[in-house]
């Protein structure tokens, strides 16, 4: 049974959602992939745990979480977001670097595609991805917010800690 449940946070509202065993989607207000279920529900155990842990990392307090996750995608795309869960809080990779650790350094561009269509954002880090030159390129939930994700995780937001 899917559970449904609009979540308020720091980036705007996100759309969190579980199919009982494991969170399913994340979406944020207006995103350009995926698209959020009409209705809310009444949240289940797995969003419950999401809403403490996603309050927690925008707090400034967790730097990974530990939820089941079960994004739908291809192959390619599965490959692609379990890659960027290996990318360590605070750091960022090139879209080239994330397709050469998957063994595919030719893929830059279907990298940059399986990012965007990431379906459990935050969560599955798809912000920490940036351009070859440092740049911030591309990012479903908007720049501003990736631009707010990375100085979060950089501790600019939170310079002290908290």
């Amino acid at each position: 049974m899917t559970a449904v449940h609009i979540h308020d946070s720091p980036v705007g509202p996100l759309t969190l959602v579980s199919d009982g065993a494991a969170l399913t989607g994340v979406f944020f207000e207006k995103q350009k992939h995926g698209v959020a279920p009409a209705e809310a529900t009444k949240p289940d155990r797995i969003i419950d745990a999401a809403r403490k842990q996603l309050d927690s990392y925008f707090a400034g307090r967790r730097t990974g979480f530990d939820l089941p996750l079960k994004p739908t995608g291809t192959a390619f795309q599965t490959r692609v977001w379990a890659a960027l869960t290996k990318i360590p809080y605070g750091e960022t990779k090139s879209y080239g670097a994330v397709a050469a650790g998957i063994g595919s350094p030719k893929a830059v561009r279907a990298v940059g595609a399986a990012n965007g269509r990431n379906p459990i954002p935050i969560i599955i880090p798809c912000h920490r991805v940036i351009g070859a030159d440092g740049t911030l390129t591309g990012f479903g939930g908007g720049m501003e917010r990736k631009a707010w994700l990375l100085d979060l995780e950089r501790g600019a937001l939170f310079p002290g800690g908290r």
